[in-house]
């Protein structure tokens, strides 16, 4: 089969003669149709690397079931399917709570084990989610970042008429916007400083003057004139840079909350300062990590990822809106360098493994 692997950090080569997975009884070949580029592949493969390497990366994937380990799941094949890529231990007490992605032993497809850049991927049956016939494989490609979005709204508890903002305007802050009007609040701001950015959130319904440019002047000063001079009920920090988290602190009011989101650019500090106003303002802060996904459980349905594919399959969230980019498999790696360099405007860079275009 064709795959992109990661051989060592800055080496990402495309092979025609990967082998094609070996299954175990457990999982399924998984036949991938379109592919999403998230964030965190950018430094995978340029500056960290992976767990283990060579590796196939890539873990916003969706596909149809092509073959699979056990015979007796035979009923599988043909099936169209998104793909949760955290592979829990099923052992260590998070597991034990049904709290999966907060496993302590877990894999990961495209990280810790090969994942999706690839025309097939073998992945365990329990990682399955059927797709209804309204979602497209694109779609699907995003039920991962969509999810995460979900987790992190769901860190707070809100209300149809508190003020919440949200700082970054990346594929996960534009999402949870997504995600927040769905839900019906009303009073949803963002921060952002590209154009592009603001006119994607426009066409997702956020109204035009909610959204602050933070290149044009006094962000600050542009919340508290939103909130007669009160601050936002909630922030959601989207971009893991100490001066966003810090400003969080002055934009919510008191007994407000914030949910820290973005992956730290570095290390994290906090001043005299605004401990201070953690503890004057009585704040309460959330982290949120990854999202919640329970397979084939009975209450599965309450999981983040059941949510938001009804949301998908209902017609409410459109995240196709955000692909900027589609590209061919063989062509992964400009989707890589375009995120990297930053010399094109993008939002989520997809690659369809079928050359007809859209799938």
């Amino acid at each position: 089969m064709k795959a992109w692997k990661l051989d060592s950090v800055e080496s990402i080569n495309f092979y025609e003669d990967v082998p094609e997975p070996a299954l175990a009884p457990n999982e399924v070949l998984v036949k991938v149709k379109a592919c999403g580029i998230c964030g965190s592949d950018v430094p995978r493969v340029y500056k960290n690397g992976a767990h283990k390497m060579p590796l196939i990366i890539g873990h916003e994937f969706s596909g149809v079931v092509e073959k699979t380990g056990d015979p007796g799941d035979k009923e599988l094949i043909g099936k169209r399917m998104g793909i949760f890529p955290l592979i829990p231990c099923k052992k260590c007490p998070a597991c034990f709570s049904k709290k999966y992605e907060m496993c302590s032993n877990y894999s990961y497809l495209g990280s810790r084990t090969d994942g999706g850049f690839a025309e097939y991927a073998a992945v365990p049956k329990w990682n399955l989610i059927e797709l209804p016939e309204k979602v497209s494989f694109e779609q699907a490609a995003m039920l991962e970042p969509m999810a995460v979005a979900v987790h992190a709204m769901r860190q707070l508890e809100l209300a149809s008429d508190d003020s919440v903002l949200v700082c970054g305007a990346g594929t996960i802050g534009q999402l949870l916007i997504m995600f927040l009007l769905d839900k019906g609040v009303r009073k949803v701001y963002a921060l952002g400083n590209k154009e592009f950015q603001k006119k994607t959130l426009l066409d997702i319904g956020l109204p035009e003057d909610h959204y602050f440019d933070i290149k044009s002047g006094d962000a600050k000063a542009w919340v508290k004139e939103k909130t007669s001079g009160l601050g936002v009920d909630a922030y959601f920090e989207c971009v893991g840079r100490n001066e966003t988290v810090e400003q969080g602190f002055d934009m919510v009011k008191a007994g407000g909350k914030l949910c820290l989101v973005g992956n730290p650019a570095g290390d994290m500090t906090l001043s005299q300062g605004d401990y201070w106003k953690i503890l004057r303002k009585q704040l309460r802060i959330r982290g949120t990590w990854n999202s919640s996904y329970l397979g084939d459980d009975p209450e599965a349905e309450k999981d983040d990822w059941h949510y938001v594919l009804e949301r998908l399959s209902e017609g409410n969230i459109h995240p196709e809106k955000l692909i900027t980019h589609e590209l061919k498999l063989r062509e992964l790696e400009k989707g890589l360098l375009i995120m990297r360099d930053k010399k094109e405007d993008y939002i989520k860079i997809m690659a369809l493994v079928e050359d007809q275009g859209m799938c």
